[in-house]
């Protein structure tokens, strides 16, 4: 057993042909473009090493191994090896195996994986629980075991409608491997990581405590990467609703404002989905802002159609500006103001409307045939719908992946009905919270203030 304190514990990922172990990998180091995932056989041809380390200190290395091809026949010929009189053990029977020439012709591929467990800890033997229990996938384990060295199973695909775990917990019982472990690498539960190191640490006592490190250092980082998307997606609502477009009164001047503030919500959307990506360490092509969202279970509609708004069934409110789900609020600076505008002009003059002394100057605008065009209120819930679902959707995905993301029309009534937060209302009033707007002042305490309510309600 491998000193804990100096050197990393050592797993080798072992199975069969396609059954999942650089997927496993893939999500286990958060790295999708660790080694070649694909659904032909045989893909991973040589032994890859990934490690994971806290602080800096090295706590585990990982091995991805080529697929067991011909156990059967390497079960058969391992048993012919003795010599009369002879009572090998596993690891002596396969020092000679390994030893001789069809360790690197006929067997070469086997011969790589036995190599590598025999270094190692430990194993991971990976199941594609869809799978049917064939004698071969035993005459692997009984090859494996012959290393003596600990045996994780580990049943991939177990999302899948059609897996056959029950039939492999009892095969693998009747094998004495009666700890394991359900980890799908396509669509991990929250606690899989948890699980499958807890499930190693009864196999590797001595190993228990860089473990146990590995697993506290992974909440942390879960708990990190939500608090940061909350606040990536609390900055693009805030500069969304902080943002404020004057027009001249003139249909064509502000149908060109309305299309511009249109592209640029889009644009900062994307930035916003770019940058969940990032976070979540997905690759810029899982998904796009102009994929989003959801209709028929897939992102996929544009963000101002009203098609949209009535999928997602958020109701559209009054004074919104060439016609119903235009995206921009005309004239939502003044509210229920309903002063004339004499009394208007009088009241910014003398300076007795709290409003007045407030956003006078943009209101003297309005006296003058400016218009101000603001986003929407159903545009910021759709806006906030849209995020919360790519999170749930990469919260749920595996870093093995190939799928476009997918997810499910949310049931939020909250976002969808309820009243919008305070804070919302609020940037209402200062344009230049908004990254949208010119002159931005982003640093602002009070809007980081804002931003930090907001992500904790998200």
């Amino acid at each position: 057993m491998t000193d804990s304190r100096k050197n990393p514990l050592k797993l080798a990922v072992v199975g069969h042909t396609n059954v999942g172990k650089t997927s496993l990998l893939r999500t286990l180091t958060r790295d999708v473009g660790f080694g070649e995932v694909s659904h032909r056989p045989s893909t991973t041809r040589h032994v890859e090493g990934a490690r994971l380390s806290v602080d800096g200190e090295p706590l585990l290395d990982l091995f991805d191994t080529p697929g067991l091809e011909d156990a059967i026949a390497l079960l058969d010929y391992l048993e012919r090896l003795e010599r009369p009189g002879e009572r090998l053990d596993g690891p002596a029977r396969l020092a000679r195996f390994l030893e001789g020439s069809e360790a690197r012709q006929r067997f070469e591929q086997e011969a790589k994986v036995l190599r590598q467990l025999l270094t190692c800890d430990a194993g991971l033997y990976v199941i594609d629980a869809r799978e049917p229990v064939l004698s071969k996938y035993r005459d692997e384990l009984e090859v494996l075991a012959s290393c003596g060295k600990p045996l994780l199973p580990v049943l991939n695909f177990v999302s899948s409608a059609n897996h056959r775990e029950p039939d492999w917990r009892e095969a693998l019982a009747r094998l004495g491997l009666h700890a394991l472990v359900r980890f799908d690498s396509v669509a991990p539960p929250e606690d899989g990581e948890r699980r499958l190191y807890e499930s190693l640490a009864l196999l590797l006592e001595n190993a228990r405590p860089q473990l146990e490190r590995l697993i506290a250092d992974q909440q942390a980082q879960r708990l990190a990467r939500q608090h940061s998307a909350a606040r990536l997606i609390a900055e693009l609502l805030i500069d969304c609703a902080a943002c404020r477009r004057s027009v001249a009164a003139e249909a064509e001047q502000e149908q060109q404002a309305i299309s511009e503030l249109r592209k640029a919500v889009r644009q900062r959307e994307q930035r916003c989905v770019e940058a969940l990506l990032k976070l979540y360490a997905f690759r810029p092509q899982d998904a796009a802002a102009s994929d989003l969202p959801l209709l028929d279970g897939r992102w996929g509609d544009d963000l101002f159609n009203p098609e949209t708004l009535k999928q997602l069934g958020v109701r559209v409110g009054g004074g919104i500006a060439a016609g119903a789900a235009a995206g921009a609020g005309v004239d939502l600076l003044v509210g229920g103001l309903t002063l004339g505008a004499a009394a208007l002009a009088g009241a910014i003059a003398g300076g007795a409307l709290q409003t007045a002394r407030s956003y006078g100057s943009r209101l003297l605008g309005k006296i003058k045939g400016q218009r101000e065009l603001t986003v929407d209120d159903s545009v910021l819930r759709l806006l906030a719908l849209r995020q919360r679902q790519l999170l749930l959707a990469l919260n749920a995905r595996g870093h093995a992946a190939l799928e476009s993301i997918q997810v499910a029309t949310p049931q939020d009534k909250t976002w969808r009905e309820g009243k919008l937060p305070e804070a919302l209302n609020k940037a209402r009033a200062y344009p230049q919270w908004s990254s949208l707007n010119p002159h931005a002042k982003l640093n602002q305490a009070e809007r980081q203030e804002q931003i930090e309510v907001l992500a904790q309600q998200l």
